[in-house]
């Protein structure tokens, strides 16, 4: 049996001291108001990493060979969101501080904020790049300031230097935000229109940048297990080549993947989601040599 961590790696390439990269599990879910699961997110991204080939094709490498350490899951807390993202910043950021790349897995993505806060210490000229089906720019959602559709919100109350990419569902209250604050989106609609996207979203970022994956951005015919589906997603391979040249120009200083609910019997977005953490730290891996 291999390793019970992520990719079931040996025990010399996962140690924390020696590894340039932290897997944190959080199974937090709270705020979500739809499709429930995402608390059972991080084992199932895990238990599917199992079966991801260490040999990453695209990039001729192992990138598990720059250490990969899964830490024990996040304490989860009943008593807000707020004060859970409190827990998730001090767990961040005694990693962040250590200089490791944090890869979070949820869980619902209101935790996102914890993580981004903890990296505006270390990083404070900090981009953060979202890619989701959802603008979450809500100033709060049944009464939860933290919720899930709110956390760009409040993010961009820490910075306003975010970018959001894959957005196809939003409020009124939002678009009057977007359009006020002038926030800058690549709809899901101009990235099927638009041959050129990804170098226009590339052109428009430089220097640190944290990456928020909120696994609905993609297409629900690839991942349909998530709370939130919404048609007309971001597929594969262009959702690839963003990444790999976001990572390519600018520094991915953390990231979360977040928002699987998984289905039982249905494993192909447990391991969409495992393989798309393994290509976020192969990319970074090789560009650190």
């Amino acid at each position: 049996m291999p390793p019970r961590n992520f990719l079931g790696i040996p025990t010399a390439n996962s140690q924390l001291a020696t590894s340039s990269y932290v897997i944190l599990p959080v199974p937090y879910e709270e705020t979500a108001t739809y499709g429930k699961g995402t608390q059972y997110g991080p084992a199932a991204i895990i238990a599917a990493s199992q079966e991801v080939e260490l040999f990453d094709d695209e990039i001729g490498r192992e990138p598990y060979l720059a250490g990969i350490h899964t830490a024990p899951s996040v304490e989860i807390t009943s008593v807000g969101a707020k004060a859970q993202n409190e827990i998730v910043y001090k767990s961040c950021r005694e990693l962040v501080q250590q200089g490791k790349v944090v890869g979070m897995l949820g869980g619902e993505h209101s935790i996102s904020f914890g993580a981004v806060r903890a990296c505006l210490e270390k990083y404070p000229d900090l981009t953060v790049l979202q890619l989701d089906a959802h603008a979450d720019l809500r100033d709060g959602y049944l009464g939860e300031r933290f919720s899930h559709a709110a956390v760009m919100r409040r993010i961009r109350e820490l910075t306003k230097k975010t970018y959001g990419v894959g957005v196809r569902n939003y409020s009124s209250e939002e678009n009057d935000y977007i359009k006020a604050e002038q926030v800058s989106i690549c709809s899901a609609g101009n990235a099927y229109r638009n041959p050129r996207w990804v170098d226009e979203v590339v052109e428009q970022l430089s220097g640190d940048v944290y990456l928020t994956f909120d696994l609905d951005a993609f297409d629900p015919s690839l991942l349909p297990a998530t709370g939130t589906p919404e048609p007309g997603g971001l597929t594969w391979y262009p959702v690839l080549e963003l990444l790999r040249k976001v990572i390519t120009k600018c520094r991915l200083v953390s990231f979360d993947v977040v928002e699987l609910s998984p289905i039982e019997g249905n494993h192909a977005s447990d391991f969409v989601a495992a393989k798309l953490t393994h290509k976020i730290i192969g990319y970074d891996s090789l560009k650190r040599g």
